[in-house]
């Protein structure tokens, strides 16, 4: 079961704000035009808590066979399906799949059903689904591959434009973090003219740490928090970058690098055990003769760490306490986190409008 007695909260209405840049309208991955999210979650409590994260680039969907897409591995234990041949052809040919470990497999194969019903695609003869994955066993039964063609194919259909959900929802829902539940998370970043847009899959561990400030599991002066016992040893983070700047593979191979490095901002350990994987795609294509230079790329470097950062914040801040297969994942506590940032001076002291759910 779930519960919900906290209220979820993304970190920027509660005040904790990442950086100087704007976000775009929605700070979201969909922000990005033409960038549209679907989730199918499964639960069946205690024993299931997993599902399907769908990221679509419409301009695969218009006579695309291709986008512009780099890769960067900070840990490779992990099964990112697709991943050599991005990784050789700097290219993603159909939306990108977030799912539990060994659902992945399953995953991809619906993925290339999906994409071969499509347009365009009579006489395709070969296809390279890209699949990233977290082990989301502690909190549902991994080993039971819940995910179905079906739950694909609903999440693929019905991946919209509008603000993703976060937190417990598709790939996000047994997933945990940093000593807390984690789930997915969004942000984004405007920055020259363009566009950076992340979504995250957070399951891996370390200390939770906001604007610098470390707030452990068992902090508070209580007992440890459930959660604190079970933190996953490594299990991984899946990052995903859409931006609408006219890149190119090398250099959103290097956008990559930077959407991996921001993983330290929260706390992450790096575990040895821990799939820590980013992947980064330009939505209007391969760039013309009129691509950015790499000495501009600072800006969007810092767009692409900032809104990581910001979207694994809210992939925790989202998500609620759990009660799951093999343990419980507990929410972070909103108001410890404020108590402690404003006795670090990283807040303000609160006016008298009342507690922080």
């Amino acid at each position: 079961m779930t519960n919900h007695s906290r209220q979820p909260r993304r970190v920027r209405d509660l005040g904790i704000m990442v950086g100087p840049l704007s976000t775009g309208p929605l700070n979201a991955i969909t922000d990005v035009p033409g960038v549209r999210v679907g989730h199918t979650t499964i639960v069946d409590p205690p024993r299931l808590h997993t599902g399907v994260t769908a990221i679509v680039p419409d301009a695969l969907e218009e006579g695309r066979r291709s986008l512009p897409c780099g890769l960067f591995v900070g840990n490779g234990f992990g099964k990112l399906i697709g991943a050599t041949q991005v990784a050789e052809l700097g290219a993603v040919e159909t939306p990108i799949l977030l799912t539990a470990t060994l659902s992945a497999f399953r995953a991809a194969d619906a993925l290339v059903t999906h994409v071969l019903a499509g347009p365009g695609h009579e006489e395709t003869r070969t296809l390279n689904p890209v699949v990233g994955e977290t082990n989301d066993g502690r909190l549902s039964d991994i080993r039971a591959r819940p995910v179905t063609e079906a739950h694909v194919l609903a999440a693929l259909d019905g991946a919209t434009s509008d603000l993703p959900g976060e937190g417990c929802v598709g790939a996000g829902t047994g997933t945990m973090a940093l000593g807390f539940k984690g789930g997915i998370g969004t942000s984004s970043r405007v920055v020259g003219g363009w566009t950076v847009g992340v979504l995250v899959q957070s399951n891996f561990s370390g200390t939770l740490t906001v604007r610098g400030v470390p707030i452990g599991a068992d902090d508070g002066g209580g007992p440890p928090a459930p959660t604190a016992g079970l933190q996953p040893e490594g299990n991984s983070c899946m990052i995903v970058v859409a931006t609408d700047a006219p890149l190119d593979a090398r250099q959103l191979g290097r956008v990559a690098r930077r959407a991996v490095f921001a993983m330290a901002r929260v706390g992450s350990d790096f575990a040895g055990g821990s799939g820590d994987y980013a992947l980064a795609f330009s939505a209007p294509g391969a760039p013309s003769s009129g691509g950015v230079d790499d000495g501009d790329l600072d800006p969007v470097f810092a767009a692409t760490m900032d809104a990581v950062e910001e979207a694994l914040l809210n992939s925790l801040f989202m998500a609620t306490t759990t009660v799951g297969h093999r343990g419980t994942a507990t929410a972070v506590p909103h108001a410890l986190v404020l108590d402690r940032l404003r006795a670090a001076a990283v807040l303000p002291q609160p006016s008298a409008t009342g507690p922080v759910s």
